[in-house]
């Protein structure tokens, strides 16, 4: 589609005969506002264009500029489109188009409308009655490579050497930079080892060297704080759209498992890669 920008197609749009007498009660998705070449342009062509775009000019225009641009983008589309080839690649096109538009308007009903206050609570309630308050941890740390470096830095530290300090010079981690801050996480976060030892710390606390995959860790505990689960009103949003979610993909796996679906066998994958088929008319 041929989309200059807002006001620039305005500026040279030609004026549009719009019947001042059509009223709005007397018209529908099919009512024509135009012909090309005897193709129709029609009233609903003309709105869900007008959804299409995104153009924040749009909303400073006033609809009778709006009504005008895009008519003449329709206009220019269904002239153009006449002059349009026809083949193989267009087709499809035209079909995955068709299909993905039906199946769009098919999720809206599938998601079988609002979620009722029940079904809310419901999905709180399986998410979080059962849950347990969770202790979360702030802290840095300064990894190397050997335990050498590590209990090198730890009798620096325990002599008053300043952590961040340290972990900015010596951290091979990413948090290095940021004086080797972890900001806040919960134990199941971090490999065991690492939380095992975090568990066991009081806030202001230095770590002896511990041990991971990654290497070797001097951990500093800044604090600790109980994280208690969300009110409902705090994640309603969130538990309506995952209850929409769920309904949809469950009716997506029903409406499919009950399809009728029959795979034509023996065709070659390596025909994926045959882009000049689309040429074919």
């Amino acid at each position: 589609m041929l989309k200059p920008s807002i006001l620039a197609a305005f500026v040279i749009a030609a004026p549009m005969m719009v019947p001042a007498t059509l009223m709005a009660e007397e018209s529908n998705a099919d009512t024509v506002v135009a012909t090309v070449n005897d193709q129709p342009i029609t009233l609903g062509q003309m709105i869900v264009m007008k959804q299409s775009m995104q153009d924040p000019q749009m909303a400073e225009l006033p609809d009778q500029a709006v009504w005008d641009l895009l008519l003449d983008q329709l206009i220019r589309q269904t002239a153009v489109a006449e002059n349009g080839k026809e083949n193989a690649g267009v087709r499809a096109q035209l079909e995955l188009q068709r299909r993905n538009t039906l199946a769009a308007a098919a999720v809206t009903e599938l998601s079988g409308g609002e979620p009722t206050d029940e079904e809310i609570q419901a999905e709180y309630d399986e998410l979080f009655a059962d849950a347990e308050a969770t202790t979360e941890f702030s802290a840095a740390h300064i990894l190397v490579e050997t335990e050498e470096k590590a209990k090198e830095l730890k009798k620096e530290l325990d002599e008053g050497a300043d952590f961040g300090t340290l972990a900015e010079e010596n951290s091979t981690g990413p948090s290095g930079p940021n004086k080797g801050d972890l900001g806040w996480f919960a134990a199941d976060q971090m490999v065991p080892p690492f939380a095992e030892a975090v568990k066991a710390m009081e806030p202001g606390q230095v770590s002896d060297p511990v041990q991971t995959d990654f290497g070797w860790h001097i951990i500093k505990l800044n604090e600790t704080r109980v994280k208690e689960a969300p009110k409902l009103e705090e994640i309603r949003e969130q538990l309506v759209q995952k209850i929409r979610r769920d309904k949809i993909e469950a009716e997506i796996e029903r409406v499919s498992t009950e399809a009728k679906v029959e795979k034509t066998e023996g065709i070659d994958p390596a025909l994926l890669n045959k882009a000049e088929l689309l040429e074919a008319e």
